[in-house]
């Protein structure tokens, strides 16, 4: 238990077109939040040039963004949405972070390895600095919670801890400039200026999978639009991807033990589940023993009935850009002064002269 106030960060990549997997795993968590926290939700277009430096419309992609956060509920006005490279301080705090956390937990972070692949000499440093952009991201607002998927998790322990090493490196200086507060890690009490950022993991969340394979989640870089339910889909893309969706030859079981085994199966009955807020055991109560053409029929009304909403909007929105460039503008401007408090203080917890 802190005494920080508590603060809920996330942030989503300007990069290709947002998906029902981006949506159902992220998106809808984020206005869910926003019923009973302080939220600032940022368009992190700073990481999307670590893999890819040059963007064919990255403003574009960043507006896109913006607009599936405002079509989603997220409101502007009483939360922060903004893009990352508006506020210089997340960049700035970026640097502070490269210089406390070590090479050996970079080296450690299993997504650079990944991405990097086996030609690591030849990655960008941007991409083996990114986790420290992140904890940059979040705690410049010393957030004290973060949604994050698995893919995610260890780069929330690596802000953890940089966040601990700054707090037990600077510890008299932190105490001395009275901006500290006083929190247990563990058992053992620490005056820290950083929160320990604790992830937001509740419940089951949905595992979107690519409707042309099962196994592999839903992604913007797999080559076959059909294999994905974008944001801007409009009814009848989506009716035609969901008809031509991956199955089986079997009928949908009556129980859930039943989907073993049958990814493409428990991938449709999940989308299912998560878009109209049931179990899939609960759906399978429904649709057990049934085949799949009684089955993707009624999750084409149901996939359209909840998207074209947003989808709606969205277009709305993206048509008119000086709205979107408003929103952002404001929420840059109220983000940039929370994050220059954080900087004035630790520069002069680090004894910068400014």
């Amino acid at each position: 238990m802190t005494a920080f106030k508590p603060l809920v960060f996330s942030g989503v990549q300007p990069t290709g077109n947002l998906h029902l997997g981006n949506y159902l795993g992220a998106i809808r968590k984020f206005v869910a939040l926003q019923a009973d926290n302080d939220c600032i939700y940022c368009v992190v277009d700073l990481h999307s040039i670590t893999a890819q430096l040059v963007h064919e419309d990255l403003k574009g992609q960043i507006r896109s963004i913006a607009a599936a956060f405002i079509a989603s509920g997220i409101d502007p006005e009483k939360h922060i949405v903004f893009n990352q490279s508006a506020v210089p301080q997340h960049a700035e705090l970026a640097w502070i972070f490269n210089c406390v956390a070590r090479i050996g937990w970079m080296n450690r972070m299993t997504q650079f390895k990944d991405k990097a692949g086996k030609d690591r000499e030849n990655a960008s440093l941007g991409l083996l600095a990114y986790p420290s952009l992140m904890a940059a991201d979040i705690l410049v607002y010393r957030a004290t919670h973060v949604p994050v998927g698995d893919d995610q998790k260890q780069h929330l322990e690596l802000a953890r801890d940089i966040a601990m090493k700054f707090n037990l490196d600077f510890r008299d200086k932190i105490r001395a400039s009275g901006t500290g507060v006083d929190i247990l890690v563990g058992d053992e009490p620490v005056h820290a200026y950083f929160p320990m950022v604790e992830p937001m993991i509740e419940g089951p969340a949905p595992r979107v999978m690519s409707l042309r394979d099962g196994t592999k989640k839903m992604s913007k870089s797999d080559p076959s639009d059909l294999s994905r339910i974008n944001l801007m889909d409009d009814a009848e893309t989506i009716s035609k991807k969901i008809r031509k969706a991956k199955t089986d030859p079997e009928a949908l079981p009556s129980e859930t033990e039943g989907l073993k085994g049958r990814p493409e199966a428990e991938n449709l009955v999940g989308i299912y589940a998560a878009l109209s807020d049931r179990s899939k055991a609960e759906v399978l109560a429904e649709f057990g023993g049934q085949q799949f053409s009684t089955f993707k029929p009624a999750l084409v009304d149901l996939a359209v009935n909840v998207l074209s909403p947003i989808t709606a909007e969205m277009r709305r929105l993206m048509d008119d850009t000086a709205h979107i460039d408003a929103i952002l503008r404001n929420g840059g401007e109220r983000a940039r002064a929370r994050a220059e408090k954080t900087i004035a203080e630790v520069s002069d917890i680090i004894g910068f002269l400014r």
